[in-house]
């Protein structure tokens, strides 16, 4: 099996700055697109960002220009540095990777991380 470990989350004030980390783990052979998530409440999981194997990066108009999605291939870790945080940010944040095993390609969740943005 696979296992994702979010760690980062946390209360913040406006304007303030979070890194949210998620590591995978387990029967990997390797892993493609890794992306980041998020659910409000009472609203739809979104996503936020997401980056290839290559580093090539996508995110939501939403969040443009302050959050930036990162990875690390030989920790099996993703990143999201979040700045410039602002009350709408406040969700659950959940990671999800694309991971080859043997010849399976599947996709996998971690458990989330609360992300509060208040004063």
């Amino acid at each position: 099996q696979v296992q994702l470990v979010e760690s980062g989350g946390g209360l913040v004030q406006p304007g303030g700055s979070l890194r949210l980390s998620c590591a995978a783990s387990g029967s990997i052979s390797s892993i493609y697109a890794m992306r980041w998530y998020r659910q409000a409440s009472g609203k739809q999981r979104e996503l936020v960002a997401r980056i290839g194997r290559g580093g090539d990066t996508n995110y939501s108009d939403s969040v443009k220009g302050r959050f930036s999605i990162s990875r690390d291939n030989t920790k099996n870790t993703v990143y999201l540095q979040m700045n410039s945080l602002k009350p709408e940010d406040t969700a659950v944040y959940y990671c999800n990777v694309d991971v080859i095993r043997g010849v399976t390609l599947s996709d996998f969740w971690g458990r989330g991380t609360q992300v509060t943005v208040s004063s």
